[in-house]
């Protein structure tokens, strides 16, 4: 749709805002043309891809995804799945051996022609050509000349591809019978950043781009209608829906097929799906952004999906005022047939289920087109940062929108954190996505405890700060690449609280939060109150006395670390006493009234706190 492109171009100029100093990031320019063989699900491209050094260093190599050549057997996908201990379920099958039932990967089990491919040929660097060598799912390129810092290189290519059997996230003939999911599809540039090459084999896991433009022209057989990133440039060739002010360029009747001309500026992906069967909706919000909903025209689907349309539309509100304003014109929600997966401008999603389930997958990774798509995290490395902070986001937003809300709703991120705990079989957040030991505390720890991190955050700084924190956040950092330093430092700057040692605490150790009483005694008119801390991490402390006639009085104990305290965000009256510092492992406190005046004391009274034993948590008569 043309008319979009004015009001983006102000977006190409955008990145590199971030305000550390120094700062700075790569950036990849994809011109691509594919033609897609429906019969044999095999495609031919010819790529473009402009690449800019804006770092300090002289590149002298380069590496390329080739994200396809997972789905092969003996790739370190599959091996991957013959070793952990607890596959994903959509990855294998099940078989009997003898009397046992055991998980195969279905990888292993894939034929040629179901097997996924991707191969570069014809690579060329200026118009030279350039020596490469394929590892599995990454391509090593060394190049021509030697790229100098603040230069840009033009890379020239042709590839083949094959679309796997879907086994996870894009494919084909997936088991709702959408035919294309295509994700992760085309030759990717690797991500160099201040740590290096982020060249990582794909096992499944995660993923870090390169921010840049995308000019994607896709030739298929007419009868499918495509689902994409970014704004469809010949809508009115194309109709299906996408045409504007009913105008409509029909093709020549002796045409078997179509070219989809997509544009997407300013992403680090691009990703498309297409079926015959497909349906298109459209709703263009107030705030001039088009939402797409794209899915099979099924009946057991489609009053589910006209009522997720609305809902979706709110979330955006919500999301928006929240974080801040999505920058795109356009977002598309893609049945695709598996789960649910973020991308550029648009998520694949499972269509079949109930609407509750529907608009829930929708609320998540919606949510990631700010935490990811827009604030670009490395996923690899910090995966409790996108998927933590979309999993709070897509609480608050359903929250909000429920017809009965809810005092936390965030409490199941709660139960599985104390699960993770009580099994032993956590590792820290810093982990590497691909390194963790099982994928279930994989999950957990990003999902789960990923969102106790901001949920606690608003216990150690408020909910005000929280908030202008993650706006604040927003306005620095988007476009860019931001690290678990910029989060913390930009809620020090909001509050003016040490948070250092959190960031420390919660992603770098194990160190588990436990607080408790250990012993409440009467001192003449007076009440003594001591507590323990029997867990590693620090915390501040609020203890809610309730008394007998019904009253209630709140204590605030600030931890050192912090060299500060938490405003009075309630209408309780509030006592702050001196900090308690980490190497005590008790602390004395007096409350001003008789202990038979007092019916019940409880710490952490909101909740916020991840203290994984409750039940040393309240003293009652």
């Amino acid at each position: 749709m043309k008319k979009y492109l004015v009001l983006l171009f102000p977006l190409l100029g955008m990145g590199q805002n971030n305000p550390n100093p120094g700062y700075w990031q790569q950036h990849a320019d994809y011109k691509m043309e594919v033609n897609m063989d429906v019969k044999n699900y095999q495609y031919k491209g010819k790529q473009t891809l402009v690449y800019t050094n804006n770092s300090p260093d002289t590149l002298k190599r380069v590496y390329i995804h080739l994200y396809n050549n997972a789905f092969q057997p003996n790739s370190p996908m599959d091996a991957r799945l013959k070793t952990i201990k607890d596959p994903d379920a959509r990855m294998v099958n099940k078989v009997k051996v003898g009397d046992k039932e055991v998980k195969e990967s279905r990888i292993s089990a894939l034929k040629p022609n179901e097997i996924g491919y991707l191969y570069v040929n014809n690579l060329k660097q200026d118009g030279v050509a350039v020596t490469s060598k394929r590892v599995s799912t990454i391509l090593e390129v060394d190049l021509a000349q030697p790229l100098l810092p603040k230069k840009a290189t033009t890379l020239t290519m042709d590839f083949d591809g094959q679309v796997p059997v879907q086994i996870r996230r894009s494919g084909r003939n997936n088991k709702e019978g959408i035919e294309l999911s295509m994700a992760q599809w085309y030759p990717k540039m690797a991500e160099y950043d201040i740590d290096g090459w982020q060249a990582d084999p794909y096992i499944a896991r995660e993923f870090h781009g390169v921010w840049g433009n995308f000019d994607v022209k896709i030739t298929i057989d007419k009868n499918y209608t495509l689902g994409a990133s970014g704004y469809l440039q010949n809508g009115n060739e194309i109709g299906k829906g996408y045409e504007d002010n009913g105008f409509k360029v029909v093709y020549p009747k002796k045409a078997k097929t179509l070219t989809w001309h997509f544009v997407a500026p300013k992403v680090h992906d691009f990703t498309w799906a297409a079926d015959k069967e497909y349906l298109h909706d459209k709703l263009v919000r107030p705030d001039g952004v088009t939402l797409h909903f794209i899915y099979q025209n099924k009946p057991e689907f489609i009053q589910n999906w006209k009522n997720l349309q609305p809902k979706t539309s709110r979330l955006m509100d919500i999301y928006n005022q929240t974080v801040g304003n999505y920058p795109y014109k356009q977002y598309s929600v893609i049945q695709g047939g598996d789960g649910g997966m973020e991308y550029a401008m648009c998520t694949l999603i499972l269509g079949e289920g109930t609407e509750e389930g529907l608009v829930g997958v929708t609320a998540h990774e919606m949510a990631h087109s700010w935490f990811q798509h827009i604030l670009a995290t490395n996923e690899s490395k910090h995966s409790w940062m996108d998927e933590g902070f979309t999993t709070w986001l897509e609480n608050y937003g359903l929250n909000e929108i429920a017809d009965k809300k809810v005092e936390n709703p965030h409490e199941d991120s709660y139960k599985g954190y104390l699960s993770l705990v009580k099994s032993g079989k956590e590792q820290p957040q810093g982990t590497h996505a691909d390194r963790y030991d099982e994928n279930r505390p994989y999950s957990i720890q990003a999902y789960s405890k990923g969102n106790l991190f901001l949920t606690q955050l608003e216990y150690l700084i408020g909910k005000e700060n929280l908030h202008k924190t993650l706006k604040r956040f927003y306005t620095d950092y988007k476009f860019t690449h931001p690290t678990p330093t910029d989060i913390i430092h930009t809620a020090e700057k909001i509050s003016g609280a040490n948070l250092d040692w959190y960031l420390t605490e919660w992603t770098k150790t194990t160190n588990t939060i436990d607080y408790g009483f250990k012993e409440v005694t009467a001192q003449e008119n007076k009440t003594k109150v001591t507590l323990e801390r029997l867990g590693r991490t620090p915390m501040p402390m609020e203890a809610l006395v309730t008394y007998e006639d019904g009253s209630q009085e709140l204590f605030y104990i600030p931890q050192t670390y912090m060299r500060w305290s938490k405003p009075n965000a309630t209408n309780l009256k509030r006592t702050d006493l001196d900090a308690w510092d980490w190497a005590y492992p008790t602390y004395e406190f007096y409350i001003p009234a008789a202990l038979a005046s007092i019916k019940s004391i409880q710490l952490n009274p909101s909740g916020l706190m991840a203290d994984i034993n409750k039940e040393n948590n309240s003293y009652k008569k």
